[in-house]
């Protein structure tokens, strides 16, 4: 692992990051695991402004899971990145996918209102086992988030 139990720095740049996989400790069983990070930052690719959002990710492992400590350090990493909201979303997934390819991903990205108007990503792979609860999102209506 490149980070547990390490000092660690925080990068600039999502593609520096690796996002530790680990073995699932519980292969019989099927679970979800939720990430939330409602601080996470990143820049508009076109005007440099910082956007906001309350990041929620959501899977069901497969043979590894995703170390909390490298997807900390990964969303930290989009800080002074500059990409569109819906590139945020998407390239959460794309990085969770090949870090430990889970039976299911969903990723919301909940951006604060630029301009008066929310926007919220709703990104998903594959379908969710029958077995396993996925509570419900905590998407209200707009009310200054």
């Amino acid at each position: 692992m490149k980070h547990l139990g390490k000092t660690s720095i925080i990068s600039t740049e999502p593609n520096e990051i690796i996002l530790d996989a680990v073995d699932n400790p519980h292969l019989l069983s099927h679970y979800l695991v939720r990430f939330t990070c409602p601080e996470f930052t990143s820049l508009c690719l076109v005007t440099e402004q910082p956007d906001f959002a309350h990041i929620i990710i959501d899977y069901v492992p497969d043979r590894k899971i995703v170390e909390s400590k490298s997807i900390k350090l990964y969303l930290m990493s989009y800080r002074n990145y500059k990409t569109f909201h819906e590139g945020c979303a998407t390239r959460i997934g794309m990085d969770i996918i090949h870090a430990i390819d889970p039976k299911w991903l969903r990723v919301t990205a909940m951006f604060y209102p630029r301009g008066g108007i929310p926007l919220d990503v709703f990104a998903v792979w594959g379908k969710v086992p029958n077995d396993v609860l996925v509570p419900e999102l905590p998407t209200l209506p707009y009310r200054g988030r």
